[in-house]
């Protein structure tokens, strides 16, 4: 398993790319290309440019969840394809992947819309969409986790925004997870449900409890001491052989972290590889 980090809120240390506060990465496994979210812009598809990562040839896009920072480079990847078309170059039109609900329309304070601004409807003329709240194996091994059941005490219980009258929640919220011969490596967008419930769920729908990686947002900004604490015992527990927390995981998190289980940098440019399991 190959895997790129294209957008981060940071750049990986002496690699020339550029960074916004958004998460995109692009995997193989197994021969299966998959593109995870796609951050804020256009960003993704530069930066994946400058890797020499091809993105005409997916068989998935993957989106953890509805906000502006996962899903507004969905329009400029709809342009990506709509040119390559007109121009006559090939490209295959990928299986998005996703919960129900990730075409919510989201507002915060006095902010109108945080959510998708393309519509399902649009999107279905340029991929073939496939949403449940169910996990998914995408390939043998590779699995979309669907909606993520929040069972601990401390997370995923603050909104964030509201759609309509309602508080949002971010029930979307969703992520990967895959085997390896390490482990589950298992990959989070903003993990509003919880990173400690996402990892507990992954481990759940693959029948492993060994842990390689995880990689991507925690949703730690700040947090209240008494979840860092829970959270970092977490971690402790499960003892991952590499954590690699990123967009929305703040310093003070990342440190907290470190003192229990092995944290590594992170940033746009990063490329890892596992063993994929049989």
């Amino acid at each position: 398993m190959k895997l790129h980090i294209l957008v981060d809120n940071t750049t990986f240390i002496d690699r020339y790319f550029r960074a916004e506060p958004g998460f995109s990465l692009y995997l193989e496994y197994k021969g299966t290309r998959l593109l995870f979210d796609t951050g804020y812009s256009n960003l993704f598809l530069t930066n994946a440019g400058k890797m020499g990562v091809d993105l005409s040839r997916l068989d998935y896009l993957v989106i953890s969840h509805s906000h502006l920072d996962h899903t507004w480079g969905l329009a400029p990847f709809v342009r990506y394809l709509t040119e390559r078309a007109i121009e006559g170059l090939p490209y295959q039109r990928p299986r998005l992947v996703g919960h129900p609900g990730i075409f919510n329309g989201v507002d915060i304070k006095d902010i109108p819309e945080i959510g998708c601004l393309i519509s399902q409807e649009k999107l279905e003329r340029h991929m073939e969409i496939s949403l449940s709240k169910d996990p998914m194996e995408l390939a043998a091994g590779l699995f979309f986790l669907g909606q993520i059941p929040r069972l601990n005490d401390f997370e995923g219980r603050t909104p964030v925004g509201r759609q309509g009258e309602k508080p949002d929640l971010v029930m979307e919220d969703s992520g990967l997870a895959l085997r390896t011969d390490q482990g589950l490596v298992i990959i989070t967008g903003c993990a509003h449900a919880g990173i400690c419930n996402t990892i507990s769920h992954a481990m759940n729908v693959c029948g492993d409890t060994r842990v390689a990686d995880v990689i991507g947002g925690f949703h730690l900004l700040d947090p209240d001491p008494a979840v860092l604490e829970k959270t970092v015992s977490f971690f402790k527990d499960i003892a991952p052989d590499a954590v690699h927390a990123c967009h929305c995981t703040d310093l003070a998190s990342k440190i907290n972290l470190a003192r229990a289980v092995n944290v590594q940098e992170v940033g746009v440019g990063l490329s890892l590889e596992y063993g994929d399991q049989p």
